[in-house]
């Protein structure tokens, strides 16, 4: 059933904004939440949390006139419960029938469609360049992404399509232009923004061999961003290739190894934004791009660069990847960051040999990301997708990382 095809409930059902219970779940507070979506749906995806206790009971279970005992024997009735469900309908329908047994309940706007619509700005506190860097998060999908902003001009790197009125709002409400943005690779979890935003748009120049239609070889350096630009504003970024944004410098660093085209940013010389490379929690999957057999090789890959690239770098340089996962740990400012001599001392996979690493990453793989396939022809240029289609694709969990859980020491 869709959403309007629910009846209105007689009882009053109160709704909760999704940015509301999220401020409840950070405050520790307990929340008990009743999510009414199919238990396949739920399986691959759920609000969670230290503080949540989450039930799964299907909206079908709420049709009939009378209620089986054992559905509602499912349900307390000594605490407040949030009822959820995909875009908010069936969440309110089973609310109001809830209400009428005499339950406290309330019921989650837009459902997960409103979770995955919360996106937050977080100051990265520990980054000692010039200007100001912040950290976007999405925190239904683990996404992040970054904007660096100085005297009057800014770049994001990892935008989502999905937000590109938001960064265009905070380019506008912190008087900056916004001049370029950034990809670090090409993205198999979520729509890439850099093709929507009205800024130069950088893609990896190493990722246009995999079929990227919208990018092409330029001809010479350019002296403002020694960068590779076609006719259509699209730049290509090679390895050491920089790009100014006010008084600080943004470097491209290839890393090789989640796809054949990941390239990390050096962003004046104090946070590396490493995309799916290395993330404050696990190190990146290889296998989204070749699949399982090409996977030994990618991983391989990753290694040289984690080892040549990344950790070469000083210990206080800051790592900052693009996503996160319920594994993962914030800092202290409440952004996913960590230098990298942190990610060493905590992280066994940075310090083994290569057949070892390449052994415990093939291990352990989460699911793929759902609707990858479809993702990347998109993020090529491959397919065009409306805004909705393309919202309702990257719905779930990134997945992008090659552990399920954290691979740094407890």
């Amino acid at each position: 059933m869709n959403a309007e095809d629910f009846p209105t409930p007689d009882a009053d059902v109160a709704s909760v904004a999704p940015e509301t219970l999220k401020d409840r779940i950070d405050d520790g507070e307990s929340v008990t939440l009743l999510d009414a979506r199919m238990s396949t749906e739920y399986e691959e995806w759920h609000v969670d949390g230290e503080t949540v206790t989450s039930i799964n009971v299907p909206y079908f279970e709420f049709l009939d006139d009378e209620i089986d005992e054992s559905v509602l024997d499912r349900i307390p009735d000594d605490r407040e419960v949030t009822v959820l469900c995909a875009k908010g309908g069936a969440s309110e329908y089973v609310a109001g029938t809830l209400v009428e047994q005499g339950y406290d309940v309330d019921h989650l706007e837009d459902g997960m469609n409103g979770w995955a619509s919360i996106y937050e700005a977080v100051e990265v506190e520990r980054y000692d360049g010039a200007g100001t860097l912040l950290q976007y998060q999405r925190p239904s999908t683990g996404c992040l992404g970054y904007l660096l902003y100085d005297d009057g001009e800014a770049a994001i790197i990892d935008p989502l399509r999905a937000f590109t009125d938001r960064y265009l709002a905070d380019a506008a409400e912190l008087s900056v232009d916004l001049q370029y943005a950034l990809d670090t690779h090409v993205h198999a979890d979520h729509i890439s923004g850099v093709r929507d935003l009205d800024a130069e748009g950088v893609v990896p120049e190493a990722a246009v061999d995999r079929g990227v239609t919208y990018a092409a070889d330029g001809s010479s350096a350019s002296p403002a961003s020694q960068a590779r630009q076609d006719a259509d504003g699209l730049t290509t970024a090679a390895d050491g290739d920089t790009f100014q944004v006010g008084d600080a410098t943004i470097e491209a660093v290839y890393t090789p190894g989640h796809t054949t085209g990941m390239t990390s940013y050096l962003i004046d010389d104090s946070l590396l934004a490493t995309g799916d490379g290395l993330f404050v929690e696990s190190v990146a999957r290889p296998d989204l791009e070749e699949g399982d057999d090409g996977a030994p090789d990618a991983a391989r890959m990753l290694y040289e660069s984690l080892q040549e690239r990344v950790l070469t770098l000083p210990d206080d340089t800051l790592v900052g990847g693009a996503h996160f996962s319920d594994a993962a740990e914030p800092a202290d400012d409440g952004t996913y960051t960590a230098p990298i001599g942190e990610l060493v001392a905590e992280m066994d996979a940075l310090t083994m040999d290569e057949d070892d690493f390449v052994d415990l990453i093939l291990s352990d793989m989460p699911p793929r990301p759902a609707n990858y396939e479809e993702i990347i022809a998109t993020n090529l240029g491959q397919n065009a997708v409306d805004d909705e289609t393309a919202f309702t694709l990257e719905l779930g969990p990134n997945n992008c990382a090659a552990s399920q859980g954290s691979v740094a020491d407890d």
